[in-house]
């Protein structure tokens, strides 16, 4: 989709128009330019009340002589927030007709330019599908080209907005493109491989990339010993945008699991296809990114991506085994299941030696999660409650909701009572299990500058496995991946 702001009243293809609920005719704003035909179809059945403009409601006007229309529902006025705007945006792309035609213009009256914004925001997240691997359509579509109407003083600033917000969706599409790939063609160096062309794209980037052997060599035990038992060896991505800027920046750290059987513990078979999205954490890591790249982000920002592929297969590692991370600490493995984490161990305590500002990790780390929040809200843990509560009022600020969690001693205490090693990836039973998950990865967050006694570095968890995918109550997106929380960390990095 090409957004474009211009200031006029010539409608180009189907007019889009957003109202409010108890609108009876088209207002004045609108009617300028308008043909009188269609301004007279449009009163109709708005008069009449066939169209009331509930919230995310739409209707086609198709038989004008005057032209086309879609009237997009923005419920009522005082509930008429960005978040309404960009689920209106969201809505009039999911209820384009062909015979829409793939020009449009949007029409506002009386707006507020964030709003205006919002509603192209969601216009562009909406208009997403992955269809690498389908045969040619020879009636596909062409682009959308979307052209917002303002007034003239109102063009230089929603003009900015939207080119912005068109650097952040690019990295929510990434997202969602990585996340949809099938297993066979995203495998870890697959997934490093993209890192390293994507990176040639920006001279402020840099990608490196730690394979196998030197994995091993490292002594990253929780990465290797998830990813031995698969022919596609593991490996971790670094990347670092504004490398060379002095100070701390953010650090973020994803879950990069490209498939995951359950190794040795086996899933059972229904719906083991999804399980193709457990790299969703790297690829809302690798899409934030983009977005903060794409948007000449001029800060300092490092992530890490730990890729795997968790298999059985004769070297595959076993409930029972012991295992030694990165940090020195060691694992018990109780259940081959419970594998992101033990990939993330080791990405955690990599994360400290860049002396990060903070560190945020996201992982589709547990089912227990989505038993507790569906597929509503995303789980938050963290060691310091300021910083949870800004990442809240982030996701809050984008309408991608993360909600805060505990984290408390009891479950440390639950997750480090092994009898044979420092820590167990899995509980004592099977209750809190995403809690107890959250206080597993408390324990490979480093100290600043790794001292024996010093502060630990501050710190967040966020588990996506309830939002990342099958969310279908998420109107940003049709189905499959939904790229959920790039726009979250794009706000909170960039408004410090």
């Amino acid at each position: 989709m090409k957004v474009s702001v211009s200031p006029g009243h010539n409608i180009n293809g189907t007019l889009i128009m957003p109202l409010f609920e108890g609108t009876e005719s088209v207002p004045d704003g609108h009617a300028e330019g308008m043909h009188t035909a269609l301004r007279s179809q449009m009163n109709t059945v708005l008069g009449d009340g066939d169209f009331k403009a509930k919230a995310k409601s739409t209707m086609s006007l198709m038989g004008s002589d005057g032209g086309k229309a879609m009237l997009v529902g923005l419920g009522k006025k005082d509930d008429a927030d960005v978040h309404a705007y960009r689920k209106a945006g969201a809505a009039t792309v999911a209820g384009r007709k062909k015979s829409h035609g793939t020009e449009l213009t949007v029409r506002f009256s009386g707006a507020p330019i964030e709003c205006m914004a919002a509603f192209a925001e969601g216009m562009m997240l909406r208009d997403y599908s992955f269809d690498k691997y389908k045969a040619e359509d020879e009636d596909k579509e062409e682009e959308l080209t979307v052209r917002v109407t303002c007034d003239a003083d109102q063009e230089k600033e929603l003009s900015s907005r939207i080119e912005t917000l068109t650097g952040v969706v690019s990295g929510v599409h990434l997202s969602r493109d990585l996340g949809n790939m099938p297993p066979n063609d995203m495998y870890p160096e697959a997934f490093a491989d993209q890192a390293w062309e994507w990176a040639k794209n920006y001279d402020n980037v840099e990608v490196t990339i730690i394979n196998y052997d030197q994995a091993i060599k490292a002594g990253m035990g929780g990465l290797v010993a998830v990813g031995m038992g698969s022919s596609r060896k593991p490996c971790m991505v670094i990347y670092e945008l504004n490398g060379d800027k002095e100070g701390r920046g953010p650090m973020l750290v994803g879950k990069g699991i490209t498939f995951d059987t359950g190794g040795i513990s086996l899933k059972p078979g229904a719906n083991m296809d999804e399980m193709k999205y457990d790299m969703g954490g790297s690829a809302t890591v690798f899409g934030t990114m983009e977005a903060l790249a794409a948007t000449g982000f001029e800060g300092k920002v490092t992530a890490i991506t730990c890729m795997a592929e968790n298999m059985p297969a004769a070297n595959a590692q076993r409930p029972g085994d012991v295992i030694t991370t990165l940090s020195g600490k060691t694992i018990e493995v109780l259940n081959t299941d419970a594998e992101g984490r033990l990939v993330l161990s080791d990405g955690l305590w990599k994360a400290g030696e860049f002396d990060p500002e903070y560190i945020i990790d996201f992982a589709t780390l547990t089912g227990a999660c989505v038993v507790a929040l569906g597929h509503e809200a995303t789980g938050l843990w963290s060691n310091d409650d300021d910083f949870r509560t800004r990442i809240h009022e982030a996701g809050n600020a984008v309408g991608e909701l993360a909600w805060p969690m505990p984290l408390l001693p009891a479950f440390e205490k639950e997750m480090t009572d092994s009898k044979i090693a420092d820590t167990r990836n899995l509980g004592a039973g099977r209750w809190g299990g995403a809690n107890t998950a959250a206080a597993f990865l408390k324990q490979f967050v480093p100290n600043r500058n790794y001292e024996k006694d010093g502060e630990q570095i501050p710190w967040a968890h966020m588990d996506i496995a309830g939002t990342y995918w099958g969310a279908k109550t998420n109107t940003m997106v049709g189905n499959g991946a939904t790229g959920i929380h790039v726009r979250t960390m794009y706000h909170l990095i960039t408004n410090g």
